[in-house]
């Protein structure tokens, strides 16, 4: 399926990049007609997202077996090591981004805005606020919040715990690397297994907190710009942390069939790139979102 010319690896011809423009187009048209609340917007999105899944299954796949059968050498290696460093400086500079946003707004357009009184009299420079919507209120449980304004969460509850559970979960992840680089498959599968119900747990717990923050805390993404910061950057962070758990599943399946050599496992390494990658946004997270 492949072949090297000249001592550089060159691919064969493959229909995965096509199909792969094909599920991204039927999603994204699937996605601007149902904005427009038109009927066939949801099945288009369905249908991009089936043919996404089913290309990743396929192509991924077709990866893996080339890899297994030796068909990837030292140059290879380095091209998936560069490209992935890459990958991962760009989500540094996705999240950056929002990080940007959530400081422009605490540290320099509230402060100005209440200096010139530009909203109404008397508004302060203090956050979490709402903006235009009110000021926060924050009373001694969920149901004192009036309505159109609402409650931030603490930091010590949930949030800490998916700290804990993120930080464990990159050790784990490290200790089942370690057990591949000896050659001991028993004790990285464990490993691998602890890291993935990690992710899953704290997977769970963000979707209880988005659920209580909706029904009990009045806190949306439309309860102004805290709402939009908070939901943005929590919830684009959750996504990740979802693809880096679904990544880590199907390289602990690898890992169950025998895949992957002490000196030669480059998947099993960049999805740990990833996942540690993940939890070192977290703790951003945690400090700038939920703590300060």
């Amino acid at each position: 399926m492949s072949a090297a010319h000249g001592g550089y690896y060159l691919p064969d011809p493959t229909k995965w990049p096509t199909i792969t423009s094909m599920g991204l187009f039927l999603l994204a048209l699937g996605f601007i007609l149902d904005l427009h609340h038109l009927a066939p917007g949801p099945w288009l999105m369905i249908a991009g997202t089936v043919v996404l899944v089913l290309m990743m299954y396929a192509w991924f796949g077709e990866v893996a077996t080339e890899s297994e059968a030796g068909k990837y050498d030292g140059q290879v290696d380095t091209s998936f090591r560069m490209g992935m460093s890459w990958f991962i400086f760009s989500e540094v500079m996705f999240f950056g981004a929002f990080f940007g946003a959530l400081f422009y707004t605490r540290i320099l357009s509230v402060p100005w805005i209440a200096g010139e009184e530009l909203l109404w009299p008397g508004f302060e420079a203090t956050w979490p606020t709402a903006g235009p919507a009110g000021a926060t209120y924050i009373g001694p449980n969920a149901h004192d919040v009036p309505p159109g304004q609402f409650s931030s969460i603490g930091a010590f509850g949930i949030p800490l715990l998916n700290t804990i559970l993120l930080l464990a979960s990159s050790v784990t992840v490290t200790f089942a690397h370690w057990a591949l680089k000896k050659s001991q498959r028993g004790a990285l599968i464990f490993w691998l297994f602890v890291t993935v119900a990690l992710g899953a747990a704290f997977m769970y717990f963000q979707v209880y907190e988005y659920i209580e923050a909706y029904t009990q805390l009045g806190l949306t993404l439309g309860s102004g710009v805290y709402g939009a910061t908070f939901f943005m950057l929590t919830g684009f962070h959750g996504f990740h942390v979802t693809v880096g758990a679904i990544t880590l599943a199907v390289i602990l399946v690898r890992c169950m069939k025998g895949h992957f050599k002490p000196d030669e496992h480059f998947g099993f390494e960049g999805a740990a790139w990833y996942w540690h990658f993940v939890d070192t946004v977290w703790v951003g997270l945690f400090i700038f979102v939920y703590i300060l």
